[in-house]
């Protein structure tokens, strides 16, 4: 089913090597992991995905349960079948999107009943149904069923959202019907509380899941606070099983996820920066369609390898842009992708050369970013 092996751990730091196994294949961590919130990473082709070295993608249950709906899905022999990916898959469990719906939902102890944002029809996602759709779905590590509350919540209110959020851990573990194929992940929430995070984390850890995950972050709170919460759980989870940081996926975070023990992350903000004309390189982010690029015909990344820096300038890349060509946004998006796997890629190195903080120190001064 899932088997994670620590190689080795960094000298300075929490960071860590290491290797996840599934069913469909092994991945190196820390990874980073491109969404592909419908069963296709937008405007990437499979083929894009393996030439980058993609080890693993996401599916996104609630929106897979909308459209195509799981008869198409189970017809189709699952999601791998259906979008014929043969690699690792991961599903989160629809609760993140069904609880930012706001006003189309209404949360109980049974779960959520919530109005489509397609069409406005009524629909009721529970532990049980959540697990359900992802048993269908098939993926290689699913997530149990959670309350996402907002960054500023009240003590109170997070404390019961977390107990909430724990009661359904354990309905989630009891429904799961795939445990020797699918990977039930615990997820760790608790506010910006630290002793409501470690009391779930503990928790959690006692019901023993496969891996963990930690959600609730990156929700709107500054990134030092966000930090600060993974200081006060990651400790908390075992050292042999994987971790996984929820829906973080800025370069910053990466490294410092990555330092406090974080094995795993995933982020839309490399796809959804590319169809705003933007691409990440080597010295920070950059806004192609801007105007001081127009005659710049130079790659994107004067260090980068990825078949666009090869063979497209910036000057192009922006006429496309303007011109509202659908090329402009999958060769950003082909670039932001490839991009964040070689840092990953270069981070998994820099641990097993023992030279991960120093890294870390020269990829934030040439990329602009201050330490927080």
């Amino acid at each position: 089913m899932l088997n994670y092996q620590l190689l080795k751990e960094d000298q300075k730091t929490s960071a860590r090597l290491g290797k996840i196994t599934t069913l469909r294949g092994e991945i190196d961590t820390p990874i980073f992991m491109p969404v592909g919130t419908l069963g296709t990473v937008k405007s990437m082709t499979n083929q894009d995905l393996e030439k980058m070295k993609a080890q693993i993608i996401l599916g996104n249950t609630y929106h897979l349960y909308l459209r195509p709906g799981m008869d198409i899905i189970a017809q189709a022999g699952g999601l791998h079948k259906f979008m014929n990916w043969k690699h690792p898959i991961l599903t989160d469990s629809g609760g993140f999107q069904v609880f930012s719906l706001g006003p189309l939902r209404k949360i109980t102890e049974e779960g959520v009943a919530f109005s489509s944002h397609l069409d406005g029809s009524k629909h009721f996602l529970s532990p049980e149904k959540s697990i359900e759709i992802q048993n269908i779905i098939g993926a290689d590590i699913i997530m149990s069923f959670d309350e996402c509350t907002p960054g500023q919540v009240d003590y109170e209110y997070a404390k019961k959202s977390m107990e909430m959020t724990l009661r359904w851990a354990e309905r989630c573990k009891k429904a799961h019907q795939k445990p020797d194929t699918q990977a039930l992940f615990g997820i760790v929430q608790g506010g910006m509380y630290e002793d409501l995070r470690q009391t779930c984390a503990k928790s959690l850890v006692e019901m023993d899941f496969p891996g963990y995950s930690i959600g609730g972050l990156s929700v709107g709170e500054p990134k030092p606070l966000m930090y600060r919460m993974l200081d006060h759980t990651v400790p908390f989870l075992p050292k042999n099983k994987p971790r996984y940081l929820m829906g973080v996926g800025s370069l910053d975070a990466l490294f410092e996820g990555v330092a406090r023990g974080i094995d795993m992350f995933d982020c839309v903000l490399q796809t959804r920066i590319a169809r705003n004309g933007s691409a990440l390189t080597s010295t920070g982010q950059k806004t192609i369609r801007n105007a001081t690029y127009k005659d710049d015909f130079s790659p994107l990344d004067e260090n980068c390898d990825c078949f666009v820096c090869q063979n497209h300038t910036k000057a192009y890349i922006r006429h496309l842009i303007k011109c509202n060509e659908i090329l402009a946004a999958r060769l950003l998006t082909y670039h932001n992708l490839y991009f964040t796997l070689k840092i990953m890629e270069n981070i998994r190195q820099a641990i097993a050369e023992n030279r991960f903080s120093e890294y870390k120190v020269d990829f934030f001064q040439k990329y602009g970013i201050k330490k927080d």
